[in-house]
């Protein structure tokens, strides 16, 4: 098989897989009411995936190191057919909602951290980036798809219904990854990938470049996944704004958040090519830093023209996606291939342990603040928002500290 047509496999397998990731943000502001939550509930609930997530993540990580890329995709992604099912038939409260979601999330990560791996294997440095950014973009418009299906869906079929699609989305893109990997093989476990993982720490942590690139990874993290979580309750609330809170807000504000990730399609697609050409944290410094300017402004926006929000969720998504793709290529290129696995694992329980708490402080804030998700007020979501660019700050710096070190590399 072509190396154009196996990742095109991959690509369309990842946007199936990529459904239920914004299934629960996408349905968020229906489900607030529907499961009598508060926003702080709610952010938990995301944040419960995102738990999950992490740990799937670490584990795909060790075992890709262990027994293999392949195999590592293949044995999680029945499990996160199993859980995408559970989650889409029986969640039907905030309780059973943060468990099962928390479940589909404990077992979804061998769509990502494997699948890095084998594009690391198969792309030589001159052509991984933009390969990696292809894959990402595949997620980005997954998250679209189901984004807009979920504005289509709920108004007339229910939220059950858009649960449902993520569900066979899953289903899907196992079964697209499967046949895409068919004629690929793992490669023999490195002799330092069988090392306790004490060693493996050890080795990693004399590392200070993939250390940096771990850490900055972390706090763009904070903002990626804050920010994803609660775009489309907060572009709801911008629709309403000054309306009857019907069911047309609720459509367009969804509708509004799938396009950005339709856009942001291009931006994880440019970031990783343009990583390839510019160098890799020269384009993290431009994308971080830009994003960072939309996560201070964003909120205080409520109750300017729709289409000027638009416009800044549109930057706003594309800019925080845009240096994904490349940070995973940086830290491919800082860590040697017997410990790709295990850098994945270790950024992916620092990373995703702080983005996990990211939409539930969110949450907090915007009930501290004295509103509800649903209630239109200025100073609550700019206060929020805020919140979600306090704790992405370091990212830049830390980057900038990256790029010293790697243009002047240690003697």
């Amino acid at each position: 098989m072509s190396d154009a047509r196996w990742l095109l496999l991959l690509c369309v397998s990842r946007v199936g897989f990529s459904l239920i990731f914004t299934v629960y943000s996408a349905l968020l502001p229906v489900l607030m009411g529907a499961w009598q939550m508060s926003a702080a509930e709610a952010g938990l609930v995301q944040s419960g995936w995102h738990v999950g997530y992490l740990v799937s993540l670490f584990a795909a990580g060790l075992l890709t190191d262990r027994i293999g890329a392949r195999k590592t995709f293949l044995l999680m992604s029945g499990g996160a057919c199993v859980s995408a099912v559970l989650f889409a038939l029986f969640s039907n409260g905030f309780w059973s909602g943060l468990a099962l979601y928390c479940l589909a999330g404990a077992v979804s990560g061998g769509s990502y951290t494997p699948v890095l791996a084998l594009i690391a294997q198969r792309f030589g440095p001159a052509k991984r980036g933009g390969a990696m950014g292809w894959y990402l973009a595949a997620g980005s418009f997954g998250y679209a798809v189901s984004l807009i299906a979920c504005a289509a869906l709920a108004p007339w079929a229910g939220w059950r219904a858009g649960m449902v699609l993520s569900a066979i989305g899953t289903v899907a893109g196992a079964a697209l990854g499967s046949i895409a990997l068919r004629g690929t093989r793992d490669t023999p476990p490195h002799v330092s990938a069988l090392l306790p993982w004490l060693a493996s720490a050890r080795q990693l942590w004399q590392n200070k470049p993939a250390q940096l690139a771990i850490w900055s990874y972390s706090f763009h993290s904070w903002e990626l996944l804050g920010m994803w979580a609660w775009l489309p309750t907060f572009l709801v609330a911008a629709a309403a704004y000054g309306g009857d809170g019907s069911a047309g807000p609720l459509a367009l504000g969804v509708g509004i958040a799938g396009l950005t990730h339709l856009v942001a399609v291009i931006g994880s697609i440019a970031g990783g090519t343009l990583s390839d050409r510019m160098g890799r944290t020269r384009v993290i410094l431009i994308m971080s830093c830009a994003s960072l300017a939309c996560s201070f402004s964003f909120g205080w926006m409520l109750g300017a023209a729709l289409w000027l929000i638009t416009l800044v969720a549109i930057v706003y998504n594309l800019t925080a996606i845009g240096d994904s793709s490349v940070f995973s290529t940086v830290l491919s290129e800082t860590v040697p291939p017997s410990q790709i696995g295990f850098a994945f694992s270790v950024r992916s329980v620092v990373g995703f342990g702080m983005g996990a708490i990211s939409p539930w402080i969110f949450g907090v804030v915007l009930d501290w603040a004295g509103t509800r998700a649903g209630d239109p007020d200025q100073q609550a979501w700019g206060l929020a928002w805020c919140s979600i660019g306090i704790g992405a700050l370091l990212g830049p710096l830390l980057t900038w500290r990256l790029h010293k070190r790697l243009a002047n590399p240690p003697l």
